[in-house]
């Protein structure tokens, strides 16, 4: 499962999925040596329009001195198809916390357990390997599969954010869930994820 870009990527296998990690390194590679269409391939772009999107995205910086990221791409086994991602966003490393976020690039993925599969292994390695305290979560009201998946995962509702996001230039509210590491290590063996991790040089 190698990457157009280097560095090579940790890889989280489950019965379905590869979960290749997306970093700010390999973003990196990934903008200044590739072409658009391998740019668009990798990331599961499907025009022009959102390869400009992730292209002024990368020109402003995705990372700051308090912010970094780590994300995963969601890879079909059998096919190798691109489906979607999964992964951390808004990640403060010195606080110990991260936002966690995640999308299925078409309707015809969605129903079929996909996200749950993919969400579990995420989870436990930003707690287990990128040294997390705390994950948060954030939906609109109105997105009931979204949150029926965060409740899956045992994320407490903490309250409502008002006027938070902008949907076609309206700003609605959205619900903020949480999850901290002592409810992780409490919750974890009902999970019962079945995930391999490889690291570059297995991959």
């Amino acid at each position: 499962m190698k990457s157009p870009a280097a560095p090579q990527p940790v890889v989280l296998e489950t019965a379905r999925l590869y979960l290749s990690e997306y970093t700010p390194e390999i973003s990196n590679h990934l903008f200044t040596a590739c072409s658009d269409e391998e740019i668009k391939a990798y990331l599961g772009l499907k025009t022009a329009e959102e390869l400009a999107e992730e292209k002024d995205k990368f020109s402003k910086g995705f990372t700051t001195y308090y912010h970094s990221f780590k994300n995963f791409r969601i890879l079909e086994k059998a096919t190798g198809t691109m489906m979607g991602r999964c992964g951390f966003h808004t990640w403060v490393v010195s606080h110990r916390r991260a936002e966690v976020g995640y999308t299925l690039l078409e309707d015809s993925y969605k129903q079929k357990g996909y996200m749950k599969e993919a969400l579990g292994p995420v989870l436990a390695y930003g707690f287990e390997e990128m040294g997390l305290r705390r994950i948060e979560a954030l939906a609109a009201d109105y997105n009931t599969p979204s949150i029926k998946l965060l409740k899956h995962y045992g994320m407490q509702l903490e309250g409502v954010i008002r006027e938070h996001y902008a949907v076609d230039g309206i700003n609605e509210d959205s619900v903020l869930y949480s999850i901290i590491l002592p409810e992780y290590d409490q919750l974890k063996q009902s999970w019962n994820l079945q995930f391999k991790i490889h690291q570059p040089e297995q991959v």
